[in-house]
């Protein structure tokens, strides 16, 4: 599967009405880090962040960027970050079609090409699929046309209720996996798309037959046999078990591959990784 193009995955990079100093302090309160916490990180004072956060002093560029970075805030959000301290955004946002972006498309499509058979994808920020390999489509098999229309949304078809849900064994622990992981890049990214796709797929309801998870009985037995949480799913008549990896892109410079996410799928057990084998190669 091709890279597919969307639109912009998180909220629109736009200044302040109140200046740079409450984004900072927000982004400041929400990592849960004091004002000498951060200075000492940023090699600056307290009273600097202090007036900073206040407007009462207004921050140099370089020391906007220094602050972000000890925050951990998003690439998207240092650009609205800058614009709210009057300076112009720093890094870009080249869509995927763009021909510089040439290499990052055919590069990544290799690698989830070179994954196969097991399944692999490329998502962004709020989980459209940007590429898949013949493993994913293996797992799509029977999934609802309207479901497939892109840009696909890799939480819409693995939690809808006539997505992937009904074929997965355990998904009480599975959707519950995915929610907190969903939470959690709230969190981070403070994304309306992001939160408006959780609530969303946090109200779908489970597929008619959803088996109740079994206290310590199933639950002890998957630790036993895995070392991650894995999706169990059923294809052709086969239970098929995957551990999930989700790997980014180190010091991103583009707005676009920071809010890449390439998922790969490992096979968790002997008889997943000879049926895939069988199939696809």
């Amino acid at each position: 599967m091709t890279i597919v193009p969307t639109g912009s995955a998180g909220r629109p990079t736009t200044p302040s009405d109140q200046g740079v100093g409450p984004l900072l302090r927000a982004w400041r309160e929400q990592r849960r880090v004091s004002q000498l916490e951060l200075a000492l990180r940023a090699g600056s004072s307290a009273r600097h962040v202090s007036f900073v956060e206040t407007g009462r002093s207004r921050p140099s560029e370089e020391m906007v960027l220094r602050l972000a970075e000890h925050l951990d805030v998003p690439v998207r959000e240092r650009n609205a970050l800058l614009l709210a301290a009057g300076y112009a955004p720093r890094y870009p946002e080249t869509p995927l079609d763009d021909p510089s972006m040439d290499a990052l498309r055919e590069g990544v499509e290799r690698l989830i090409q070179g994954y196969e058979p097991y399944p692999a994808l490329v998502m962004n920020a709020t989980y459209d699929v940007m590429a898949a390999n013949r493993g994913i489509s293996m797992l799509l098999d029977g999934v609802p046309e309207s479901l497939l229309v892109p840009p696909l949304n890799a939480m819409r078809l693995t939690l809808h209720p006539e997505g992937l849900a009904p074929r997965i064994q355990n998904l009480r622990a599975w959707r519950g996996h995915l929610l907190e992981q969903m939470e959690r890049q709230i969190a981070l990214r403070r994304s309306e798309p992001l939160r408006a796709l959780y609530e969303e797929v946090a109200a779908y309801p489970l597929p008619p037959g959803t088996p109740d998870d079994k206290p310590g009985e199933e639950a002890g037995a998957e630790a036993s046999a895995y070392f991650a949480l894995p999706m169990r799913i059923e294809h052709e008549g086969r239970v098929l078990s995957f551990i999930s990896s989700v790997s980014t892109f180190n010091t991103p410079m583009d707005v676009t591959v920071a809010e890449l996410a390439i998922e790969t799928f490992l096979p968790a057990d002997p008889a997943t990784v000879k049926y895939l084998h069988a199939l696809l190669s």
